[in-house]
């Protein structure tokens, strides 16, 4: 008869295999792999961004995706701009005569009520600066919806004659608007000639320099491009140098003062020279002076 208790096995079991618990080589690479901060951040904010580019993408090959979320986009847009406090629906001009704030108003070729998201200001301001009479323009639109024009307006200080036409100038010479009659500026200087308008501020010099002769002067005509002739009443002339023109007419007004040499019967005063003035006398005076000098013959009083 057996027993039914196996006697125990005090020797080791020599065909069973040994369980290594050490990691194998690729498991122990892996593990130091998914342990580098390049790679966690990935897993963690790379990863799920590709997937969701990639879903995106996904669904914007598709041409009805992509017009269907432009048609949103766009009305979305239009229902923005056309909230009423966008909208603009008076423009005031400001700095501006009557007439010329019409004119601005001509050139904004705005359709009033419009949004302020579809006015282009700086298209509209150079617009505004291309009238001879805007110096510069500012716009902006302002809360109650009114666009703001500012202007800056030429200030006309001469009359330009250019053969028969006559133009309005301001200080550097830029036309602000044409004349009919000398006779509507009489309280402008009259300058002529080629080349006058660019002279402008030499012209005011010696208009300002003129003192006494001032008003006398009837106008300054440009000479060759190069110098100033000033016509006086009496049909005196002056014609003065190239250069400094100012300090040679104010020397003439010194030599007038001490013997009114501009009240006598002179035709021109030639200053030209820097030596000395040279003057031409009128036929009747230049007659005397002869008679008095005893050049006169028989044959020429006969």
């Amino acid at each position: 008869m057996q027993s039914l208790t196996a006697p125990l096995r005090t020797g080791p079991r020599r065909n069973a295999p040994r369980r290594d618990p050490a990691p194998s080589k690729w498991a122990y690479k892996a593990q130091r792999w998914m342990l580098t901060p390049f790679v966690r951040i990935f897993l963690r904010r790379g990863l799920p961004l590709l997937l969701v580019l990639g879903g995106a993408g996904a669904w914007f090959s598709h041409d009805a995706n992509r017009q269907s979320l432009i048609a949103g986009l766009t009305h979305l847009r239009e229902e923005f701009e056309s909230r009423p406090e966008f909208q603009v629906t008076l423009a005031r001009v400001d700095g501006a005569s009557q007439d010329l704030a019409e004119a601005v108003r001509g050139k904004l070729a705005l359709t009033l009520p419009m949004s302020s998201f579809d006015i282009d200001l700086v298209a509209a301001q150079a617009r505004i600066e291309t009238l001879d009479a805007v110096k510069s323009a500012q716009l902006r639109v302002r809360s109650g919806g009114v666009l703001e024009v500012m202007i800056t307006e030429r200030v006309p200080v001469a009359v330009w004659r250019m053969g028969e036409d006559l133009t309005l100038i301001d200080e550097d010479g830029h036309r602000v608007a044409g004349l009919l009659s000398r006779g509507d500026r009489p309280d402008l200087p009259l300058i002529a000639g080629e080349g006058a308008d660019l002279a402008t501020a030499e012209a005011l010099d010696l208009v300002a320099a003129a003192g006494p002769l001032t008003q006398r002067l009837r106008g300054l005509v440009r000479m060759g491009d190069r110098r100033w002739d000033l016509i006086l009443d009496r049909n005196q002339k002056i014609q003065l140098p190239e250069k400094n023109p100012v300090q040679a007419l104010e020397r003439l007004l010194a030599l007038d003062h001490a013997q009114d040499l501009m009240n006598r019967d002179i035709l021109t005063v030639d200053l030209r020279s820097d030596h000395r003035p040279t003057l031409r006398l009128t036929p009747k005076a230049l007659a005397a002076s002869r008679r008095a000098q005893g050049l006169e013959t028989v044959e020429n009083e006969l």
